[in-house]
């Protein structure tokens, strides 16, 4: 029995397709060939914008027209939020609408031990372990909270047996992800004193003293939930987790974030990200910005430019503003115009290159920990002369602790594996190891 599978949208997608195709894989189906034709196909859909739900549905219609005698399971939160347009859709047998419900689909399909996690994330070095599911929060331009509103934290236990097989399967970075990653524990806080609650500081340390050649990252978070605790966690354990955390601002401006009802003003952002850089050396800070949220004045976008100068981010994901719908913020009267929200989205990824080639410049002379992922390929070899780096040998990039994309000779880079190299100067957007691997 053949099998595909498709996700679209976040890390929390693909961790759960791999927990799906995993468990399928234990009773004997195959992964697909690009040319053959599968029994079944999985697809993992996303509804984050209007976009996400016209891809889902294109994806099940090619995989129709390609494997036409296959059975389509459908899950995420498109088939969440309209189950019955996905049912329609050809060759859909199956709408999974509760992600809580995947060991029961597993059951249905004949797995017997189901399993609590994954042991591998096929086709990656790095590996996304989900520790946590649903959202309670309301800002009025997302929809997340109304196809996962149910808080699920995972066992501790469960995440540290998860994360010894995958370091034990050769990968040397596993990412925690969830949909509120910062609300881990909180479902069981819920009923516990104040001084038994289980936070994602505490998750983290455990995971920091499972043994092992391997490193703790951190996927998206809110800027509350950057806590002194956590912090200090980072702090005790340098060599484990990565002195990088993604922290979703959104915008800079006071006015715009009651509007999106967000839970803090611009000073309590940047006082988190203060307190970040004071205690760890050079931490990378990575954010989230929409530009054009309904009613954002000019005067306003010029406070979110003022607070990321402010703060010193090394890399911003913007994203123009989509209405979508179901969301209060697509009802919202003076919606922006396509071409403001072009032309602040070129001011900010003016912005956003200087930032971090200013951060990238700090980190000259520093030694760093790259997971070596891939050869270092060009499409466009004229902009890599005009930016100047021009490499007389082959190259391998990588990631390092602090989000930095290293290229390093490939004959001492092996892929898959952690180098320590001193950073170089910057160019063409990455670092470039100034002197080769370190002796260790």
């Amino acid at each position: 029995m053949k099998l595909k599978t498709v996700t679209l949208g976040c890390k929390v997608n693909q961790y759960e397709t791999e927990f799906v195709r995993e468990g399928l894989l234990g009773i004997g189906y195959e992964d697909a060939l690009d040319e053959q034709s599968a029994d079944l196909c999985i697809v993992n859909t996303c509804t984050v914008t209007n976009e996400g739900d016209s891809k889902s549905r294109q994806v099940i219609r090619r995989l129709a027209r390609d494997n036409p005698d296959s059975k389509i399971v459908v899950m995420g939160c498109y088939a969440t939020r309209a189950p019955e347009e996905v049912a329609a859709l050809p060759n859909v047998s199956e709408v999974v609408t509760d992600k809580r419900e995947l060991p029961d689909l597993l059951g249905r399909f004949g797995v017997i031990d189901v399993p609590t996690g994954i042991s591998g994330f096929a086709r990656r070095h790095r590996a996304y372990v989900k520790v946590q599911d649903g959202c309670m929060l309301r800002c009025s331009f997302c929809i997340i909270p109304y196809v996962r509103p149910n808080l699920a934290s995972r066992p501790a236990a469960h995440i540290a047996d998860e994360v010894r097989r995958l370091v034990d399967a050769g990968h040397r970075e596993v990412v925690l992800t969830g949909i509120h990653l910062g609300h881990y524990g909180v479902d069981w806080n819920r009923t516990l004193p104040k001084a038994e609650w289980t936070r994602l500081s505490h998750l983290v340390r455990s995971l920091a003293e499972v043994p092992g050649d391997f490193r703790v990252r951190m996927s998206s978070i809110e800027a509350t939930e950057v806590t002194r605790e956590l912090i200090d966690v980072m702090a005790e354990y340098p060599d484990k987790v990565t002195p990088h955390l993604h922290i979703s601002m959104q915008s800079g401006s006071d006015g715009v974030l009651r509007r999106m009802r967000r839970r803090w003003g611009a000073k309590r952002f940047v006082d988190r990200c203060g307190l970040l850089k004071e205690r760890l050396d050079r931490p990378a800070i990575t954010t989230d910005i929409i530009v054009g949220f309904p009613g954002e004045t000019d005067a306003e976008f010029a406070e979110t430019v003022d607070v990321c100068h402010q703060v010193g981010f090394s890399k911003i994901h913007m994203f123009p503003f989509s209405p979508r719908r179901g969301t209060p913020a697509a009802e919202m009267g003076e919606q922006i115009s396509k071409q403001t929200k072009h032309d602040r989205g070129v001011e900010l990824a003016r912005v956003e290159a200087e930032l971090r080639d200013k951060y990238f410049a700090s980190l000259e002379g520093m030694p760093l920990r790259v997971l070596v992922e891939s050869p270092l390929t060009e499409e466009n070899p004229n902009q890599q002369r005009a930016e100047g780096f021009i490499p007389s040998v082959p190259q391998h990039i990588g990631t390092s602790c602090r989000y930095a994309p290293v290229a390093i000779p490939a004959d001492r880079a092996p892929i898959g594996e952690f180098v320590d190299v001193i950073a170089g100067p910057a160019a063409a957007g990455r670092i470039n190891s100034a002197c080769g691997v370190l002796q260790q």
